[in-house]
């Protein structure tokens, strides 16, 4: 039998990566300046998603405002936006909630 301090310790360890806070996400904002086309590339080519993944992403972006990207630790997540940048894409990054 499981005593109450060991569940609370077990509620409090850190997840399979490694954390015990949430991820990072990196967004991307539409923008005024960037062809709907060169926004689909840029995903395919930064992440390796394919064209049908990069477009609905694209369709995100153009729909919604943004579009969350790419996620995971800060430092890979602060990397992907500054590629994103490196790009010319507005892109922000936050805590995924």
């Amino acid at each position: 039998m499981t005593s109450p301090a060991e569940l609370e310790r077990a509620q409090l360890e850190p997840d399979e990566r490694g954390t015990a806070e949430p991820p990072w996400v990196a967004v991307v904002w539409n923008d005024p300046v960037n062809l709907m086309s060169y926004v689909t590339y840029v995903l395919q080519k930064i992440f390796g998603y394919s064209k049908d993944h990069a477009t609905k992403l694209m369709l995100d972006v153009h729909h919604e405002g943004r579009a969350a990207v790419s996620s995971g630790d800060k430092e890979k997540v602060e990397g992907d936006v500054a590629k994103l940048h490196a790009a010319g894409l507005w892109a922000t990054m936050q805590k995924d909630s």
